[in-house]
């Protein structure tokens, strides 16, 4: 009997040692990966390179397509349930789109940024561009208020989420706003680059 105790005890102490850590995507349609199927988002390509590396995390993918910097506030409390090592702030880009004032989005990420700090949680804050259209005064000052985030908070930085994909036809769906699945193979690179040696 002891010995089967003894047994069950390492067998608990080494599921744990290699339980997996969470890593959270707050995230809009670009995290959710509208047009495609999950599998095909950055977040799973992500944990596909994890795996790939023999790296032991768990990315969920807490992408909802539409979804601001308010709304997201709104459901982080319920993804830090499941108590994730790191979360990655892929938001804004909606806010953007939509002529919200910046100083309210920058309100909402900042009030992530705290609440995930306030439980210890590395904060991984990507940059967001918008195209020039939305006048360069507006277009300059939405990209410098993530910058202003991160020097603030002193959060780490992926400079920009769509590097190498924004623009590029043959990367993005038919609306030109969206990757298709190969932009999100290089938006997964772009981020595990970024993270690798800071988890």
């Amino acid at each position: 009997m002891l010995k089967i105790l003894s047994l069950l005890i390492i067998l608990n102490c080494y599921s744990l040692a290699w339980a997996q850590e969470k890593i959270l995507v707050l995230g809009d349609s670009l995290t959710e990966g509208y047009g495609l199927d999950k599998e095909s988002a950055y977040p799973a390509q992500l944990q596909k390179i994890f795996d790939t590396h023999k790296m032991n995390y768990q990315v969920v993918n807490g992408g909802v397509s539409g979804s601001t910097t308010a709304s997201g506030l709104s459901r982080l409390n319920w993804f830090l349930k499941g108590n994730p090592k790191a979360v990655i702030i892929a938001l804004g880009a909606n806010d953007g789109l939509r002529g919200i004032k910046l100083k309210e989005s920058k309100a909402n990420l900042e009030k992530i940024i705290l609440k995930a700090k306030s439980k210890n949680i590395k904060v991984f804050l990507a940059g967001m561009q918008l195209p020039p259209n939305y006048g360069k005064e507006y277009t300059s000052e939405f990209q410098k208020m993530f910058e202003e985030l991160k020097k603030k908070h002193n959060v780490f930085y992926i400079p920009f989420l769509l590097k190498g994909v924004a623009g590029k036809k043959e990367l993005n769906l038919e609306d030109g706003i969206h990757p298709n699945k190969k932009g999100h193979k290089i938006m997964a690179k772009t981020v595990y680059e970024e993270i690798k040696d800071l988890l």
